[in-house]
């Protein structure tokens, strides 16, 4: 009678450590491993660094903000402007004012009312865990 819920993925916004204000203006490589949120300018590539063999680093890039360059990390939630790739691990969410040019690619994605790509968008396969793969072969001897 009740069906289980599927479990949504989420992002965790208490990982935000780091802010790049709306006056600041930044040339060159971010690099980060924890969280950021940027309301000024990146003419840069923005990088999330592992952390335990995971990059799960959350990007938060404001209505103000704007990235003119890649984006690769865990978790991101766009509501200004990229222009540049991005490359998200886990969960993407555009936001309504979002305007991306250049390619996506992302495990999960919401997408709002209003948000712009230009570019593509490539879902990237769940990556199983080794453990749980099983390699089966058919013996050609016994299926004659």
């Amino acid at each position: 009678m009740f069906a289980k819920r599927k479990k949504r993925p989420f992002i965790e916004v208490t990982k935000l450590s780091s802010l790049i204000a709306e006056d600041v203006e930044i040339a060159g490589d971010v690099y980060f491993s924890s969280g950021i949120r940027v309301d000024g300018r990146i003419k840069g590539n923005v990088i999330a660094r592992a952390v335990d063999g995971q990059t799960r680093a959350l990007l938060v890039l404001s209505e103000k903000g704007h990235i003119e360059g890649s984006v690769n990390c865990g978790d991101a939630v766009i509501n200004g402007t990229v222009i540049g790739d991005l490359d998200i691990e886990h969960f993407l969410e555009l936001q309504s004012n979002s305007r991306v040019r250049g390619t996506i690619r992302y495990e999960h994605l919401q997408m709002d009312v209003g948000a712009s790509v230009r570019g593509q968008l490539l879902k990237a396969e769940s990556r199983p865990a080794t453990d749980n793969v099983v390699e089966l072969a058919a013996d050609k001897a016994s299926s004659a």
